[in-house]
């Protein structure tokens, strides 16, 4: 007997529930990452290519997952994703050499890129259904269960990393697994991609190549200004004689900003349409960014970095769910090309400031947020009929 779709509410509240999960594992496994260095015994290089071994895994993940994520099977891509990603977590605990590691990594990179695809693509059907923006709220939901993860590993500092891994996988796989039935029933999985909000593009089979790769590059642009922010907010500040608390406060702003941020979201781009409200969010982050980074002053830096991550905010969500009008293969592409702007991003800024300065060097993101607000109308309006 077929099950009876869930609720667009419903539905929505389950895609929060797994947009939260994925952001915890990804917060625990960073927070405790020098756990895992100091069990297995690795150098820096090492640990390097570990990090190296789950991008490409996320790589190969992102880029199946766009194969597999027709509408049937995004409900098992969802659930499998979900437990595999929990399982690999587990397994990461465990391992105390390189070779486990690199395996393990490897695995854990692939089923985080499926379950990338797969609860984004989710989410473009559930939003259609809703006949309304709901992307930014969704991935809100991400920052918040970033912050939670990145708190318990706080509070769980003198336990061994092993132990969290352990107890936050097996209630990860416990959750995916009593949520199967719901998620076999999502809302929006059965229904065709369709436009939700004013300036989106009207559904159609597929996003035409020039398009596509243009959203792709514009993700791409803002990730390396996440990415900027993960690894230089703090190092900025430190470089303008800040203390150590308030150099790490900088990518807490920048944090909190860019949440905020997205709980408004939804609701700006139903207002405005998407063209204006990345047009806008763009040059804020543009403007600030290069505030903070021309000046000296330590709180003028601070309000920089807090106005990038606000700027930045509405982006990535929107070009998603214009991507999302060409289907979970268009998901993956512009979600690869992004992921691949938040991974050299930082290592490019660190090959300027060697040539350069710091400042200097970053200014490349803000530059770059300044270029998707030049190209926001290209990628993002409803085309003329």
């Amino acid at each position: 007997m077929k099950t009876a779709p869930l609720t667009v509410r419903r539905s929505r509240g389950l895609l929060t529930g797994y947009f939260f999960g994925l952001g915890v594992v990804m917060a625990i496994w960073g927070a405790r990452m020098p756990a895992v260095q100091q069990a297995a015994h690795l150098r820096t290089a090492h640990l390097a290519l570990v990090l190296l071994a789950a991008a490409l895994g996320m790589v190969a993940g992102l880029q199946a997952g766009g194969r597999l994520a027709q509408p049937a099977r995004l409900p098992a891509l969802l659930t499998s994703g979900a437990v595999g990603l929990a399982v690999c977590l587990v397994l990461l605990g465990q391992c105390d050499s390189l070779p486990s590691l690199l395996t393990a990594a490897l695995a854990f990179g692939i089923a985080h890129g499926v379950l990338d695809v797969a609860v984004n693509s989710a989410a473009v059907r559930c939003q259609n259904a809703a006949g309304r923006p709901i992307m930014s709220s969704l991935h809100t939901a991400y920052s918040i269960g970033a912050l939670a993860g990145a708190a318990l590993a706080v509070v769980t500092a003198r336990t061994a990393h092993g132990t969290l891994f352990l107890v936050t996988g097996l209630m990860l796989t416990g959750l995916a697994l009593a949520a199967a039935p719901a998620t076999r029933s999502l809302t929006g999985t059965d229904q065709p991609a369709a436009p939700a909000g004013p300036g989106q593009s009207e559904a159609r089979s597929a996003l035409s190549s020039g398009k596509l790769w243009l959203l792709g590059a514009l993700a791409a642009s803002c990730l390396l200004g996440e990415g900027a922010a993960a690894d230089w907010a703090a190092i900025h500040l430190h470089s303008l004689d800040a203390s150590t608390a308030v150099s790490a406060a900088a990518f807490a702003l920048y944090s909190a900003a860019m949440a905020t941020g997205r709980l408004t979201g939804d609701r700006l781009t139903t207002v405005f349409g998407a063209p204006v409200v990345v047009r806008a969010g763009a040059l804020l982050a543009a403007a600030g960014l290069t505030v903070g980074v021309v000046t000296a002053s330590t709180p003028l830096a601070l309000a920089g970095w807090a106005l990038f991550g606000l700027g930045l905010s509405i982006t990535v969500p929107c070009l998603i769910t214009a991507a999302g009008a060409g289907g979970p293969r268009a998901v993956a592409t512009v979600a690869v090309t992004g992921y691949l702007g938040l991974l050299a991003g930082p290592a490019l800024i660190g090959a300027l400031a060697t040539v350069t300065t710091l400042s200097t060097a970053l200014l490349l993101p803000a530059l770059l947020a300044a270029a998707v607000a030049a190209l926001a109308h290209r990628a993002l309006e409803k085309p003329t009929p």
